[in-house]
């Protein structure tokens, strides 16, 4: 394993909410509409019919009800409405995209800002981060799961010879999806904003073809029907709210996709098309099940006439993919930021779009996600199963990021504890109601996600373990720069034209490959540079801070090359940039030297023996430090050494 030249820095930044200005906003909105809102646009496929089915005790019961109460409806189309209206309006469009980190969102940028907040990293911030990281990956095997299983499944209305073939049709379309993630999604992605802008004219369609069936479902405008069926309830309550919080699973994605649309067209999107296409289409089936008990099995299909079943399923299955596709590029976005912030070990990054840095395709992670789905469409087989697993995962991302709200909020914006208090507690309250709601479906599969979770929570913790346990191991049998260099003066060494560059971690000491180029070839080259690759707290650095240079000595000079976490690191580049301060760098006379670790467990290690050996398989799978720092590989150097952790 090539020794990381990797460190967390904090910066400073200001709020800046990027897009959105002028004639541009129309077209950030639409392009919001296609990728932030996918999965909440497809929650009405599941979500009424789940909720309602929780509800009335129908959860495994098989055939038609011949009446539902009028009551349970309006408390089921309330809790809906109020949840869209304080989840994901109140807290997500209002206050969290207000919390921006340099533009960014999500919850490894909320972490990143309060850490800078407080000024220095506490185990509990990073554990709240990574459990939010951590949640999130269960949340992208989950969605294309369930969203594109319970559009397929509309075809059984169409004619139940199609049963047997939902599965398989499920499968090959996902199989599809993530086939094509390596040629990236420049091309589809402008088809995506127009094609889930029609899918919400089309909810609200159906929505509006159906109020005037029972225009009484108006009333659970009212919050009182919710909190009255909650009161009168309780554990059939609970256990509806965990239903009903699925009508909000794709809330974080306003979050988590801040950065690439900026804060006003995200919130113009919300209030002017999807907010309202969502609670007309909730009333439209609440008003057809009051009127019809029967349309319960399905009632989102339910809503259009016979000849549009077979339009309507193929538009559900495009918007079901388009939700995939977010949530999928949202997890290699996740990855890139993990990797960066030192959470997981270096993974392959492949660039599908020279216009856009944003656009990435990590191979391990789309083989891995996968995997995943095609285990849990599988394992569930129907998309009324697989509700039981979802919520579980966006609630738990759901706290955490209330949580790190409170902070930010206290520290970063400058309010009183009292004041955040009051703002941030009544939201922690309702999204801990959720999770424990979610919490109740644990063994009917809820602890799919949760398992999933535990275990990349197992590997980011060991990978940041090992790493610090490793880098103190090394440290002992390193030598302080600043006295190899006094050493050198006094006894200097053949020198050789060139420059040498050696990678490390810590700039106080010299590298290894430095002290074993010296030991077995005893020579120096007339230019040495320590390069320190460090890892901002804000998802870019502006180019003019990008380099910092400090000479050391005639022929020594430390350097600290600087990436948002959000960026990929490229060394060539950020070397060139120094020529404005005056170092004449030149590629071709350059070579780059690193260490290649070999990894043993120690006989006596700071981990467990499990752990020492999954932080080596994690060390041997990790991507190759010239291909992570993009340096040419005809001029790269590797000096092996074997080392114990």
């Amino acid at each position: 394993m090539p020794e990381t030249a990797h460190s967390q820095e904090h910066s400073h930044d200001t709020n800046d909410h990027g897009h959105g200005n002028g004639g541009q906003l129309w077209g950030l909105a639409l392009g919001s509409v296609g990728v932030v809102y996918g999965d909440i646009g497809t929650s009405p496929l599941y979500a009424f019919r789940e909720a309602l089915m929780a509800a009335s005790g129908m959860h495994g019961a098989h055939g038609v009800p011949a009446a539902i109460e009028r009551a349970t409806v309006l408390g089921v189309l309330s809790l809906i409405v109020w949840s869209l209206l304080l989840v994901v309006t109140a807290k997500y469009v209002l206050i969290l995209l207000r919390a921006d980190n340099h533009g960014e969102g999500g919850t490894l940028s909320l972490m990143a800002l309060c850490q800078r907040a407080i000024g220095k990293n506490l185990n509990s911030l990073f554990f709240l981060g990574v459990i939010g990281a951590a949640m999130f990956y269960g949340d992208s095997i989950i969605t294309p799961a369930i969203s594109v299983l319970s559009a397929v499944e509309g075809l059984k209305l169409v004619t139940p010879a199609f049963t047997p073939y939902v599965i398989p049709i499920t499968l090959a379309i996902l199989i599809a999806l993530f086939a094509v993630q390596s040629h990236g999604t420049a091309a589809v992605a402008r088809f995506f904003g127009p094609i889930m802008a029609f899918w919400f004219c089309m909810l609200a369609a159906g929505g509006l073809l159906h109020v005037s069936d029972d225009w009484g479902v108006l009333a659970s405008l009212n919050p009182y029907y919710g909190l009255k069926f909650l009161l009168t309830h309780k554990i059939i309550g609970l256990v509806t709210l965990g239903a009903v919080f699925l009508a909000v699973t794709g809330g974080e994605a306003l979050y988590a996709d801040l950065g690439h649309f900026g804060r006003k067209p995200i919130q113009f999107a919300w209030f002017c098309l999807v907010l309202p296409a969502l609670v007309i289409n909730y009333f439209g089936q609440g008003a057809l099940v009051l009127a019809d008990p029967s349309a319960i099995q399905n009632p989102f299909y339910n809503l259009y006439p016979d000849w549009a079943l077979i339009p309507m399923v193929a538009l559900a299955t495009c918007a079901t993919v388009i939700a995939s596709q977010a949530v999928i590029t949202g997890a290699f976005s996740l990855t890139r930021q993990a990797v960066q912030l030192g959470l997981l070990p270096r993974l392959e990054i492949r660039f599908t779009s020279e216009t856009h840095s944003g656009q990435i395709y990590l191979p391990r992670i789309n083989s891995l996600l996968l995997v995943g789905v095609i285990i849990l469409v599988l394992l569930f087989r129907n998309s009324s199963a697989l509700a039981s697993a979802y919520g579980i995962a966006v609630t738990t991302t759901m706290v955490v990021d209330a949580s790190l709200a409170f902070i930010v909020i206290w520290r970063y914006w400058g309010w009183r504890p009292s004041l955040a208090a009051a703002l941030v507690i009544p939201f922690l309250l309702i999204d801990t109601t959720f999770f424990l709601s979610n919490l109740l479906k644990l063994f009917e599969g809820a602890w799919v996600p949760l398992a999933f979770g535990f275990f990349l929570i197992g590997i980011m913790w060991t990978w940041r373990r090992g790493s610090r346990i490793l880098a103190e191991k090394t440290r002992r049998s390193e030598v302080p720069l600043d006295m190899l260099v006094n050493n050198l003066e006094k006894k200097p060494p053949h020198f050789v034209q060139g420059t040498a560059v050696f990678l490390t971690s810590d700039p106080n000491y010299a590298p290894t490959a430095l002290l074993h180029n010296l030991k077995h070839n005893k020579i120096l080259h007339e230019k040495n540079v320590i390069l320190t690759v460090t890892t901002a707290t804000t998802p870019r650095v502006p180019e003019k801070d990008r380099i910092q240079i400090d000479n050391v000595s005639e022929h020594f000079s430390r350097v600290t090359m600087k990436f948002g976490f959000m960026e990929t690191p490229n060394v060539p580049k950020g070397l060139a940039i120094a020529r404005k301060s005056g170092w004449n760098f030149d590629i071709m006379s350059t070579s780059f030297f690193v260490s290649r670790r070999s990894i043993k467990p120690a006989a006596r290690s700071g981990m467990p023996l499990w752990q020492d050996k999954l932080f080596i398989g994690l060390a041997r799978n990790a991507n190759d430090a010239t291909d992570f720092f993009q340096i040419p590989t005809g001029r790269v150097v590797e000096v092996g050494t074997q080392v114990t952790v």
